[in-house]
């Protein structure tokens, strides 16, 4: 099973950081349901603008840690440097 964390931009241009193992079903959640976090029910729609796919559970939640402790600036940069992959 794969695991995946990610970042969305949300309406107001914040950054919302999570983990997830259906990335699809999460951000459906985001825009569209209660079960949707509420940092990002209160700034819909959002919009994914980054994504990484891990082997575990244990892998996804590290990294999350590290994307939530990054600054914009370095989230940003991380952003498009993988856009121009």
């Amino acid at each position: 099973m794969s695991y995946f964390v990610y970042i969305v931009e949300c309406s107001d241009t914040t950054y919302y950081t999570g983990s997830t193992s259906d990335l699809e079903k999460r951000l459906h959640e985001h825009n569209h349901t209660k079960s949707g976090a509420h940092y990002t029910k209160l700034r819909r729609p959002v919009k994914l603008i980054h994504f990484e796919e891990l082997k575990s559970l244990r892998d996804a939640r590290k990294r999350e840690y590290e994307l939530k402790g990054m600054t914009r600036k370095q989230k940003d940069e991380l952003i498009s440097s993988k856009q121009t992959l």
